[in-house]
């Protein structure tokens, strides 16, 4: 049976009238035949001609035939495929187009393509070649085209298609597939900016002028530091403006240039750049001064910089110029609710409220995955809609939606194809955006998959958990993420496993999406080490192994990893391999025997509530700390831990070892000092150790410091009660100063021997 395509409704961007005052219809190809030709402008442009040929390969690959492409003659006889600036523009006048704009026109007969400047026309005819010929590129594999004799489309269509956002980025692995782009009208940095990002030190480099010239960086606490740049030196602007103008002559064709502070802490506090600071009740007074100033030097380029950490407030009243585009990050938001509901995204709403009466220029950073674990499951699929129309009916005209970048990570073919439609289309379907993915990408095993993503989402939100991009897995053991949730996810992907088996491809896509489940499963075998569910089994009183098939377990997720495409766990953290070798570590050093598993912890200050790890008991159940300071590791925030150990008899104790966390980049350190005590009856105690470390150096190396304490002078004491007292810093060091931060000091376990 001949199979017949018909045109269907659909959801339009901007503006679409599609007429069909009569039955006529256009048959493009019909039983290895056409009577069209595509005719482009004799003096054809290279995307014209590009577009051209775009247009013949579908047609081609959908019904056999190739239609030629052929350069414009006078008199035409033929029926035409008209794409780009053919003759058709005067006869039907389609106006002045916006720039990357698209317009589809039929007029009975023929078929028309015109486009806005930039990448307009191709754009309208991956729309074309999507909506009417139902070819699909739903990821960076090949597109899923459908085969046909014959392709029918309305005798007329008007279809003018206008981007809702100048700018469109979704940073995926998917975003290097340049057919990817195009199809979905988004764009990548690369074609776009000259210099991207936190930049003050791409352009005024510390290694190469702090040492000879202090005075070109920031005033911290009396003391110029080379974190960010002294806004008011006029000899930083005359460095900053001879580099951009050495960038834009080797890449004249960038749009954007960024003049942004660095991802680091410490503006300058300089009496001038202070007395903006003051008069603006920013920090962003004097980056707005000083950026207007570079923006007139190239009255030509768009200056973009961030509105980001110590910048993110507007300044009281000084607009930025007409080429400066203020880039805002909603960094600090929880992710279970939309941007216009969450209580953490107050500060994000008004700040974008107050740029907006000072510039129309607005672009946002938007953050969609989680960036220490991109691996962990992540249910934001509900929020992703609500929060792209935030921002446009708040008037943002660019968006750049971070992803995990170049590695694999929890549903990124999904989660990139929904966000780049709602980019193009802020009102489109997303419950039917999610559900043609599954059934195309996933084929049997789709209805599986989306009874996982609703359950995972009705039970992320039922429990009232902050959704955070820079949460962990491992900390939702009680909650979504629970052993038993855990499993009933798990029979979900059995089902769907066992839907695809057979089809190598969709086994491996399916595999691709169970990542992130494994991934939990083994991060909380971390987390419950020596207890249920974790690494280890008792085979004896006190003689614990590994448990059986979890070395093989950790070998197969570790390959399916790089089957999958993960160079990274988080960003900027481990490969595969090396967490491979830190699961070798844990299965080689085993468990430490200690008198203290299962004893009774006191503290006298709290732990920080942020990261509760498994309260008290953390510093007693037999589980180290790893790398990772959210979880297995105690962490008090501004206060001293006083943790008293009660044993529940008196026994002899030889030597008491514990560890602390040094990682300055969290603001964590080494206490400064650390004093053990012992007690047979917890009234009377004595010392055996008291110890001060050094002052902390500034690094930014992630280290363990274990520590041991001998009681030697009284090894034959019967002893009950053991008190550990680990003074945290008063202050933070000038080197890691930041205003709203306290030390915190981080201790995973106490062992007693």
């Amino acid at each position: 049976m001949r199979k017949r395509w018909r045109y269907g409704w659909f959801y339009l961007l901007i503006s679409l009238t599609a007429c069909n005052g009569s039955a006529q219809e256009i048959i493009l190809a019909d039983n290895n035949t056409s009577t069209y030709k595509i005719v482009i402008p004799a003096d054809a442009s290279k995307l014209e001609q590009r577009s051209a040929h775009v247009l013949q390969n579908y047609i081609q690959r959908i019904s056999g035939v190739q239609l030629p492409v052929v350069p414009e003659e006078k008199n035409i006889s033929y029926r035409a495929i008209y794409v780009g600036h053919t003759s058709k523009e005067g006869t039907l006048s389609p106006g002045k187009m916006v720039p990357e704009s698209s317009l589809i026109l039929t007029d009975g007969k023929d078929l028309i393509f015109y486009g806005g400047s930039g990448k307009g026309l191709i754009y309208g005819v991956y729309s074309f070649i999507e909506n009417y010929l139902h070819c699909k590129k739903i990821s960076n594999d090949s597109a899923i085209v459908p085969l046909s004799k014959e392709i029918v489309i309305p005798g007329h269509i008007h279809d003018e298609r206008k981007p809702q956002f100048i700018y469109r980025e979704v940073y995926y692995p998917a975003s290097h597939d340049a057919e990817y782009l195009e199809w979905h009208h988004l764009q990548e940095l690369e074609d776009l900016w000259g210099l991207w990002g936190h930049s003050y030190d791409k352009l005024v480099p510390a290694k190469t002028y702090f040492k000879d010239h202090p005075e070109y960086y920031a005033l911290v606490k009396g003391k110029r530091q080379p974190t960010q740049l002294c806004l008011s030196n006029e000899n930083v602007f005359k460095i900053v403006v001879a580099d951009l103008k050495k960038r834009m002559a080797e890449n004249p064709d960038a749009i954007y240039w960024s003049v942004s502070p660095n991802d680091d802490i410490g503006y300058c506090e300089c009496d001038q750049c202070k007395a903006v600071n003051d008069a603006q009740g920013s920090p962003s007074g004097p980056l707005i001064q000083f950026v207007n100033k570079v923006a007139a030097t190239f009255p030509d380029k768009v200056i973009t910089t961030l509105a980001y950490g110590f910048t993110h407030h507007a300044p009281k009243n000084l607009k930025p110029a007409d080429n400066v585009y203020i880039f805002l990050s909603d960094i600090d938001a929880y992710r279970d609710k939309p941007l216009s509901e969450e209580g953490s995204a107050a500060a994000f709403r008004n700040d974008t409220k107050a740029w907006g009466a000072l510039t129309s220029n607005l672009f946002v950073w938007d953050y969609i995955t989680q960036f220490t674990n991109y691996l962990a499951p992540f249910a934001n699929f509900h929020t992703l809609q609500p929060n792209m129309q935030f921002f446009k009916d708040n008037g943002i005209k660019g968006v750049f939606e971070q992803g995990s970048g170049d590695t694999y990570s929890e549903w990124a073919e999904l989660r990139s194809y929904v966000t780049a439609k709602l980019l193009e289309n802020d009102k489109a379907d997303v419950k039917q955006l999610i559900s043609t993915f599954l059934n195309d990408y996933y084929g049997k095993a789709a209805p599986y998959l989306q009874q996982y993503i609703d359950l995972l989402q009705e039970k992320m939100i039922a429990s009232h958990r902050k959704l955070d991009i820079y949460g962990n897995p491992v900390n939702e053991w009680k909650s979504y993420l629970s052993p038993e949730l855990l499993d009933a996810y798990s029979t979900l992907f059995d089902k769907a496993e066992a839907a695809v088996e057979g089809n190598p491809i969709l086994e491996e896509r399916v595999m691709r999406a169970r990542l992130p489940l494994e991934y939990t499963v083994l991060q909380q075998a971390r987390f419950y080490g020596i207890e249920k569910y974790g690494i280890f089994t008792e085979d004896k009183p006190g003689v614990w192994s590994v448990k059986p098939n979890l070395p093989q377990k950790v070998s197969r997720f570790v390959s399916n990893c790089k089957k999958a495409g993960v160079t990274e766990m988080s960003e900027a953290g481990i490969d595969p391999d090396k967490y491979q070798a830190e699961w070798d570590a844990i299965f080689k050093t085993g468990v430490t025997p200690s008198k203290a598993v299962g004893a009774t912890v006191t503290l006298q200050y709290p732990f920080s509530e942020d990261y509760p790890a498994k309260g008290n008991r953390t510093l007693v159940d037999g589980t180290p700390g790893y790398n990772d300071f959210s979880y297995n590791w105690l962490c008090f925030y501004g206060v001293p831990m006083v943790a008293t150990i009660d044993l529940g008899k008196a026994q002899k104790v030889s030597d008491v070892k514990l560890h602390f966390l040094d990682d300055p980049r969290h603001w964590i350190f080494l206490p400064e000092k650390i004093k053990i005590e012992m007690s047979a009856d917890g009234i009377n105690y004595y010392t055996i150790t008291d110890l001060s470390n050094p002052p902390n150096e500034e690094h930014y190396l992630l280290s363990i410091k274990e520590y041991i304490a001998a009681n030697t002078a009284h090894s034959n004491t019967q002893i009950r009660y053991i008190r550990v007292t680990a003074n945290n810093l008063t202050s933070l060091p000038e080197w890691r100063y930041r205003d709203n931060k306290k030390p915190m000091i981080a201790c995973d376990e106490i062992y007693v021997q």
